[in-house]
């Protein structure tokens, strides 16, 4: 059984975690086979969207202990950190495609923090998220104290950071980690309806969004400004804008190709 399933379905590449009997907690098979998926996707010309779930109960509840307390199978943090989840937020932050977190349980941990830096996040009701780290006596890792602070402000971010609350789906919505909360019978409809609105829009323009809210993070005003003016040049040559701009003329659906 892989670790990670895959289906592509009407533009969409539907990724799912799939440890269920460990909550989806991450050993580093399951790791290195989410960082080549992505890869696989970014660079299929049939997908222009991507969703992340997991299977069972929980989307993940971080990573699998077992694996780091057993000497026979202990990578180490050193390798955990810089070969497994480093490089799942780098490339879920560098993926030219959107990408959709569709939190169907528990987030905890690294898990909490993989679904943070998704470009999109939805959960069900039932959802809680929790940095877990404390709560065994580390740290925050996988991007955690980068986004969360950003996302919800520095004062609550470290409390939750230190206290290891559970949060909630509604919770979440509220103080603005999540973009969306929504009732667990609407969750999977929400996820599809979405996934595939979202892979009919010009996917090339939703590219250079992320790209600009990823530089502004660290940029100056003046730098983004900059970066506004040469990305939205960009964008007025592809081919989405004249179709888009035909389309309203027109008065018509417009039919993106995502270049």
């Amino acid at each position: 059984m892989s670790s990670i399933e895959l289906k592509i379905e009407n533009k969409v590449a539907y990724i799912t975690l799939n440890r269920p009997e460990v909550f989806n907690s991450f050993n580093r098979e399951m790791a290195l086979n989410l960082q080549s998926t992505l890869d696989n996707c970014d660079n299929n010309d049939e997908v222009r969207a991507i969703v992340l779930s997991g299977n069972g109960k929980a989307f993940c509840a971080g990573q699998d202990l077992k694996e780091v307390t057993d000497p026979e199978l202990n990578p180490g943090f050193k390798k955990i950190l810089e070969e497994h989840y480093n490089p799942i937020i780098t490339r879920l932050r560098s993926v030219k495609k959107p990408i959709i977190g569709a939190i169907n349980g528990v987030a905890a941990g690294a898990g909490a923090n993989i679904a943070l830096a998704c470009d999109i996040v939805v959960a069900h009701e039932k959802v809680s998220f929790i940095q877990a780290f404390s709560l065994i006596g580390l740290v925050p890792d996988s991007a955690g104290t980068f986004f969360l602070p950003r996302l919800i402000g520095f004062q609550k971010a470290q409390a939750l950071a230190m206290l290891g609350d559970k949060i909630s789906a509604e919770e979440a919505e509220k103080m603005g980690m999540i973009y969306k909360s929504v009732p667990l019978e609407e969750f999977e409809e929400t996820i599809s309806k979405l996934a595939v609105k979202v892979a009919n829009m010009p996917t090339k323009a939703l590219w250079l969004i992320k790209e600009l809210f990823n530089k502004s993070m660290t940029n100056t005003l003046e730098d983004q400004l900059a970066l506004e003016s040469k990305l939205q040049i960009e964008a007025a040559s592809s081919n989405d804008y004249a179709e888009g701009v035909a389309a309203f003329i027109e008065k018509r659906k417009p039919n993106f190709k995502g270049n």
